[in-house]
């Protein structure tokens, strides 16, 4: 069966320079800090002069090109490079904010409440840890009668807790017209929401996630809360680009 691609510990060459996460070497990938600047932003032209050469999208090509991996990550040319005036847009994929919030929301509302079926906190995950950090809180364990079982994690809630959290969402009064009825969506026996849409992740990733998480270890709420003031601002952005 395929395996998904995964750019595990990536991220933290796009951090600040000074950024703390830069120099933990227990938390992300084993001994590793991260020294390396963010890549360069390239122009329409420079990106062109990258992709050239590669197959068109209609045209047959072998699985992996030179160099991918380690130069590129290119597979095919995208047919919008067809349009004249492609290389001269300032952003040639305009990404959804709410789209992105919503499957955000999706999967770090289910991690962190430990839905069943839906956390991406799963035992392959803790095999990856086990493999590529030195967690050992977050390794596997084998029980004498040879269960393998799943420590909780201290970025999760125990069912106590997260019946907590859905009651209070169950409870909450929105604004007419701010959002929909959200108590609709509380699931108290397996404390988790079900039926969320779009506008409804929405408002609850930029508004309810900082509260709702609050009991969470600092550590763990801040970066959470930091990115939902992030989505707000994007947000915000695009609503003044538009006016």
């Amino acid at each position: 069966m395929a395996e998904k691609n995964t750019w595990f510990d990536c991220h933290r060459q796009f951090l600040p320079m000074d950024h703390d996460f830069r120099k933990i070497k227990n938390a992300f990938r084993k001994n590793k800090v991260e020294s390396d600047p963010p890549p360069p932003l390239l122009t329409g032209h420079q990106i062109w002069e990258r992709v050239s050469q590669l197959p068109k999208v209609t045209e047959a090509s072998p699985s992996k090109l030179p160099g991918y991996g380690v130069e590129h990550n290119w597979t095919k040319q995208t047919i919008f490079w067809e349009l004249p005036y492609w290389k001269d847009n300032l952003l040639r994929h305009n990404l959804n904010v709410m789209h992105i919030e919503k499957n955000y929301f999706d999967n770090l509302f289910n991690t962190v409440m430990d839905v069943k079926g839906k956390t991406k906190d799963n035992p392959k995950a803790r095999m990856d840890i086990k493999e590529y950090c030195r967690r050992k809180e977050l390794w596997l364990q084998e029980l004498h009668n040879g269960k393998i079982v799943k420590p909780k994690a201290n970025f999760s809630f125990t069912l106590d807790e997260k019946r907590e959290i859905i009651e209070w969402v169950k409870n909450l009064r929105m604004s007419e017209g701010y959002a929909s009825n959200l108590g609709k969506r509380a699931d108290m026996n397996e404390g988790k929401l079900i039926g969320m849409k779009s506008h409804d992740c929405h408002v609850f990733m930029e508004t309810l996630i900082p509260i709702a998480f609050s009991h969470l270890p600092e550590r763990i709420w801040k970066p959470i809360t930091e990115i939902s003031l992030f989505l707000k601002i994007c947000v915000l952005e695009s609503y003044w680009r538009v006016v």
